[in-house]
């Protein structure tokens, strides 16, 4: 009997992610493994997983990215502690007709607005007002997000002044700020990895614009404050004697209870359907998404 082709693992049933640090990456006797100084190997279930996280002293050899790309599992190099995105794979699932799509809509300032309006109703529970332009929907977000992080710090007695981190020196902020920002690399990471499997650029976004991940920034601000951000201060309020890992952990937890894989797609195209334009048509030679999608009349 033949046995059918080997499919990729639905993203919605995949691990998160798994941060790698000191060791090289390498398909050894068929395995995705990690391999230390000492020559121990530990295996990888990369096509259960959504996204790697290679931190400083990772390598990676060539047929280990090509086994990534083949499985779909994304992979990313962080700095250390996860907390700065320095560079990605591509799971190889872009789309013309997605892209196509999604930039239409980026192009068009009356689609785009919907697009943007409706991903605030997701954020805030509520209707926004249709008058208002993008600028005045950034200004309303950012007195609501700061309030939203205060009611979280008094939730959890967080000491708490504000956001605030200098990238170029990590150690210089206080834990609250170093928790929060190893969740939102851990969340950046995960909603990179739907974008892409799904066939979007991770570089047109709509509310954030002119950077390279824009759209994951929209992405994972719809679920930032359900997810990573309680996550973080509570982690925060047990004073950890290392906040960064404890974080990762603790996002962990929160993606896995909260289903966050089986929603983010969705998600997706749920924002993007907002804003009235249709998907063009595929070309018959399109390249498929690298997580083809599930047919609902299979067994």
């Amino acid at each position: 009997m033949i046995l059918p082709p080997v499919r990729p693992i639905p993203l919605k049933e995949r691990l998160t992610l798994i941060f790698l640090e000191k060791g090289e990456l390498d398909v050894i006797d068929g395995a995705f493994v990690l391999v230390d100084v000492n020559g121990i190997r530990t295996q990888i279930p990369v096509g259960g997983v959504a996204c790697l996280m290679l931190e400083p002293g990772t390598r990676v050899s060539h047929a280990a990215v090509v086994l990534a790309a083949r499985v779909g599992c994304l992979l990313v190099w962080v700095g250390e502690a996860g907390v700065r995105l320095y560079s990605s794979g591509r799971p190889g699932g872009a789309r013309s007709d997605r892209l196509l799509y999604q930039a239409q809509l980026a192009l068009d300032e009356d689609a785009r607005l919907r697009v943007v309006r409706k991903m605030y109703e997701v954020r805030f529970g509520e209707e926004v007002p249709a008058s208002y332009s993008v600028n005045q929907l950034r200004g309303m977000e950012g007195a609501r997000v700061r309030r939203m992080y205060e009611n979280l710090a008094k939730r959890y007695r967080v000491r708490w002044n504000r956001r605030e981190y200098d990238a170029t020196d990590w150690g210089s902020g206080d834990v609250p700020n170093r928790c929060l920002s190893s969740a939102t690399a851990c969340l950046y990471g995960i909603c990179e990895a739907a974008v892409l499997a799904s066939g979007y650029s991770a570089a047109i976004g709509f509310i954030h614009t002119g950077k390279p991940l824009s759209f994951v920034y929209d992405i994972a601000d719809l679920v930032k404050f359900e997810t990573v951000v309680p996550a973080a201060f509570a982690t925060a309020a047990r004073h950890p004697v290392d906040p960064e890992r404890e974080t990762r952990l603790a996002c962990r937890d929160a993606f896995r209870s909260s289903r966050l894989l089986e929603r983010v797609i969705p998600l997706i195209d749920e924002v993007l359907a907002a804003g009235g334009l249709s998907i063009p048509e595929a070309p018959s030679d399109a390249l498929p998404p690298a997580i083809p999608e599930e047919d609902p009349w299979e067994p």
